[in-house]
């Protein structure tokens, strides 16, 4: 990706917030990959994953070793301080670019404000963070990169139930195997979700029937403002350092830097 920023690093560093357990899964990490996925296909059943999508998703399915490599070389993006990464994220452009999306989704973003509580220039601000606006989401096959990890014994646990949330999510019609690319570690769509919250947060704000966030940006929005409304966001009040909104923001993404410039940007599409 051409940034590494928001959830794109934090998952992969372990920073983003944590998110519900799954049920405990037996599938041995390590040894044959096939032999792992086998095991791994009848836990998906188990679970109420249908024939028809363990098929769709898992059939022919082989380790990605990129995303193993990206595992073990992991940015040190959060490292630099709030200067350091604010100055270039929160440019000139990307702040009339974020202000030109307010201006044309103004009411797309006093309708979700109106629902969760949100205010527009947290939910841009994010956005603009996560994937300069959606022009970066990721390209990587987000199942096979998830088979990849889960199977791998570093972090199994995790990306076993992550793998399982997006099977979840394909058997419920959001996406299709195929429409499902991210980045590395996982993450999909414009606000980069990983697949658990995805399954938990994702609303469906453009009434069509799916909860897409890789394209709809109504969906997306409101998406993201679910999540932060689910971890406390208190409506009407401020989102600065020393708030309880700020805190909030912390559980979107544990980096003390990146949460900062959250607030920052925010402070600077509003104006201030």
């Amino acid at each position: 990706m051409a940034s590494l920023s928001g959830s794109v690093t934090a998952c992969a560093l372990g920073l983003l917030c944590a998110l519900a357990p799954g049920p405990a899964l037996t599938a041995p990490c390590g040894g044959n990959f096939n032999a792992w996925l086998e095991d791994f296909s009848k836990e998906a059943a188990a679970q109420g994953v249908s024939q028809g999508t363990l098929d769709a998703a898992l059939d022919g399915l082989t380790p990605d070793p990129q995303v193993l490599a990206l595992d073990r070389n992991q940015n040190h993006t959060f490292n630099k301080t709030f200067e350091q990464f604010s100055s270039t994220r929160v440019t000139p452009y990307a702040v009339q670019r974020g202000q030109s999306l307010m201006n044309k989704n103004a009411a797309l973003l006093a309708s979700i404000e109106a629902q969760y509580g949100v205010p527009g220039p947290i939910l841009v601000a994010i956005w603009g963070l996560e994937t300069a606006f959606g022009a970066d989401t990721g390209k990587m096959a987000s199942i096979r990169s998830l088979a990849t990890l889960a199977q791998d014994c570093r972090r199994s646990e995790k990306f076993t139930d992550e793998l399982m949330a997006a099977l979840k999510i394909v058997d419920r019609g959001d996406l299709t195997p195929e429409e499902m690319r991210g980045a590395w570690a996982g993450e999909i769509g414009q606000t980069q979700f990983l697949p658990s919250s995805y399954l938990r947060f994702a609303v469906d704000f453009d009434g069509n029937g799916r909860r897409d966030l890789i394209r709809s940006t109504p969906d997306v929005l409101a998406s993201t403002a679910n999540y932060l409304k689910a971890y406390g966001w208190q409506r009407g009040q401020p989102w600065t350092e020393g708030t309880a909104n700020y805190e909030v923001l912390r559980e979107w993404n544990k980096s003390e830097v990146y949460s900062k410039t959250v607030a920052y940007f925010a402070s600077r599409l509003s104006g201030g």
